[in-house]
């Protein structure tokens, strides 16, 4: 059995669904997940689709090629098809700290994560412990302002040779330039706590604590060429009071980094995250 991923927009019009439908019935096909928005402000018609198709003859190049040529046409979509059949593969980029390399890893062994995990590069060599805990080859590319062109050339050269599909700033305390970004549009997931920008410098959370703030929280995006401004995947907060101290602040923020960025990686693997404009559109 084959299933496929369908993800499609374009200016909204009647008989999408129907169309679309009818199309997977006539290849045999069960659909077994559908959900649509429309962006009423944009005219734009979002669809994800969930597909079945038991006919040992079919074939999703052919699919693909008719569905092309019929509604793409028709309707003007912009549209990605996925098949369950093909892992996506992730690679990790980290620094010194621990705490959401931890969390994936340990998702990742546990089979929660349907992911291969070729390697993590990291600009310090802190981190190589954890990777050969987990079997998982660990690059060291330093980073310093004269060799960051050179450190990048070997970074896609990695990431090229592995056919990686996504990566993961998993902390990793370096910007990422518009050679990676142009290479992986939308393909790059970055953390980090949600006192940006009104918290910025290296210690947010103290700052935070002395301003007496009363939630704390971790947004997690895509990376594009505007610093921490790229289409939001997942956010997530936690209350906190003037009982708690900053170690308190850090500790809880550090939960919160690891559980909305394993909650945006899983909706990324998912095919459930639609980028429009710079925002998205997060399917159930």
């Amino acid at each position: 059995m084959t299933k496929i991923t369908l993800l499609i927009y374009c200016k909204d019009r009647s008989g999408i669904i129907a169309s679309v439908t009818n199309f997977i019935s006539q290849h045999q096909g069960n659909i077994v997940y559908i959900d649509q928005h429309v962006d009423r402000e944009q005219n734009t018609f979002f669809m994800r689709l969930e597909s079945e198709f038991e006919n040992e003859s079919f074939s999703i190049d052919e699919f693909k090629t008719e569905f092309k040529k019929t509604l793409v046409k028709t309707f003007e979509m912009k549209w990605r098809m996925y098949s369950s059949d093909i892992k996506p593969k992730m690679a990790l980029f980290v620094s010194k700290y621990d705490h959401c390399l931890y969390d994936i890893l340990g998702r990742y062994n546990s089979g929660e994560l349907y992911v291969d995990i070729p390697f993590i590069i990291s600009n310090h060599k802190d981190l190589k412990p954890i990777a050969d805990s987990f079997n998982i080859p660990f690059y060291h590319i330093p980073v310093t302002k004269d060799t960051k062109v050179n450190a990048e050339t070997q970074q896609l050269e990695l990431l090229r040779s592995h056919k990686i599909n996504f990566i993961v700033l998993a902390r990793y305390m370096q910007i990422v330039s518009s050679r990676l970004i142009e290479e992986f549009p939308n393909k790059i997931i970055n953390i980090h706590h949600s006192f940006l920008p009104a918290f910025v410098g290296a210690k947010p959370y103290h700052s935070a604590y002395k301003r007496g703030v009363k939630i704390i929280g971790a947004t997690s995006h895509y990376v594009t060429a505007e610093l921490d401004a790229g289409p939001i995947i997942e956010q997530d907060v936690a209350r906190v009071s003037h009982t708690h101290s900053i170690e308190d602040l850090i500790a809880k923020g550090r939960d919160l980094e690891k559980i909305v960025l394993s909650n945006a990686i899983k909706l990324h693997l998912n095919r459930k995250v639609m980028v429009y404009n710079n925002k998205t559109v997060i399917f159930s």
